[in-house]
This record gives structure tokens, C-alpha cells and sequence, in this order.
């Protein structure tokens, strides 16, 4: 086999099976789901699959009229896809890479942008940022999960997780905070002092505050961006 040959580019990039379950990382930007049945997965974030998948679009009213008004508020970053069926799908979302939790009856926060994949087996519930709708454009929601099953969250690069303690609190930016743990309420503060620094077009510094005892997820990307202040 000849170096850089088609036959060695194909042996070396080639679908494995690992084994692994429901969820498997392919790659970690590719999510591999051994479909048996039903999965929620961001919408568009189908690649390929092989199989008998069908593929449905979330219904308007599917979730209840409480989530169809968050949805409406929150755009289309909230869009989800059913897959119902057998095979391997395959799920990606803009090379980001791929991390894979199994709640364990636990329950985790995760930015709406940053949710690819989970079991049906996970409640799930919108929740808004109301307190700074005015100042941020886009991700301005996060996603509650809770129960028991697979998910499959997504960030611009590694992630980091950092502990929260009741004596040392986080301080976040809102646009490169992935996700967090479920027990842990985010306050919102601002430090105009670091408008010269940041150069946002906000006229503030807007920063996440996690306290108490648990978990927050960031990565060294921002999401979205502030929104422009006429």
C-alpha cells in the first residue's frame, strides 16, 4: 500500500464499530447512533446514516403549548429532529467537537446551541435569559435535561470544566459557557470597567455568576456575539 494512496485514505478514515453502545464517538467531531428505536438531535445536524431512519421534523404542538411560545421566542436555534427507526446515523454540527454524558438520573444545563443529540428517555425543558434580552443576540436560551440516558453536547474546541464551591464562585461569559449543572442558578452581573478591555459594542461587560456547589463547562470560543446598541 503506497503512501498517500486512495487505498490507505480509506483505511485509515474508514467507519469502525467500537462497540460502545447507543452513542459513539466516530471521531470527535462525528457522532455515531445505533439507531434502535427513536432519538432528538439538533436539526440539521444529520451527516449520513445507513438503514431505515425516518426523519421528522418537531411538531409545532408536540411539547406542549408552554414550549411552543419559548420556541417561538427563541428562534430556530431550539429546532429539534426526530429519527425514528434502525441503523447508524451519523450527526456533526459545524466540526464542533463532541462530548457524550449518560445521565444518571441527574440533570445538566446545556446552551441551545450546544445540544446535538439525547435519548428520549431525557425530560427536557427551555429555559430563557430574560434579564439580558436586550444585551446579547443569539444563544439567549439553554436547555434543561433530566433523567436517565445519553447526550451529546457540542463546543468550538476542548472543553473545560471548572468546580464551583460555595466559597468560590465562577464568573463566565455567557457566549463561551457551554453548559452546567442542573442544581446551579447563573446570575447575571455587569462590570462597565471592562468595557475599554473588551471593546463590546454592549457598553457593558456581561459575565455569568455560578455559585453554590457543582459544575460550569466553558470554551475558548464565543458562541454568539453581543448585540449592537443603536
Amino acid at each position: 500500500m503506497s503512501r498517500y494512496s486512495i487505498e490507505e485514505f480509506v483505511n485509515s478514515t474508514k467507519q469502525e464499530d467500537k462497540g460502545e453502545g447507543l452513542f459513539e464517538l466516530e471521531t470527535p467531531r462525528m457522532l455515531e447512533i445505533n439507531l434502535n428505536g427513536q432519538v432528538w438531535s439538533k436539526a440539521g445536524a444529520m451527516v449520513s446514516y445507513r438503514g431505515q431512519i425516518k426523519f421528522e421534523r418537531e411538531g409545532v404542538l408536540e411539547h406542549g403549548i408552554g414550549k411552543m411560545f419559548k420556541k417561538a421566542l427563541t428562534g430556530e436555534g431550539t429546532s429539534l429532529m426526530k429519527a425514528n427507526g434502525n441503523g447508524k446515523l451519523y450527526l456533526a454540527d459545524q466540526g464542533k467537537k463532541i462530548s457524550i454524558l449518560h445521565l444518571q438520573n441527574e440533570a445538566i444545563f446545556v446552551n441551545g446551541n450546544d445540544l446535538l443529540a439525547f435519548e428520549p428517555s431525557i425530560s427536557w425543558d427551555i429555559k430563557l435569559m430574560r434579564r439580558v434580552a436586550g444585551m446579547l443576540s443569539g444563544g439567549l436560551f439553554n436547555v434543561r435535561l433530566e433523567g436517565t440516558g445519553m447526550v451529546a453536547i457540542t463546543s468550538h474546541y476542548e472543553p473545560l470544566t471548572l468546580l464551583v464551591s460555595p466559597d468560590n464562585p465562577v464568573y463566565t461569559d455567557p457566549n463561551a459557557t457551554v453548559a452546567w449543572s442542573g442544581n446551579l442558578q447563573p446570575e447575571f452581573v455587569t462590570d462597565i470597567s471592562f468595557k475599554t478591555f473588551l471593546g463590546r459594542g454592549s457598553g457593558e461587560s456581561i459575565q455569568m455568576k455560578f455559585s453554590g456547589d457543582g459544575f460550569v463547562v466553558v470554551q475558548p470560543f464565543e458562541e454568539v456575539y453581543y448585540a449592537q446598541q443603536s
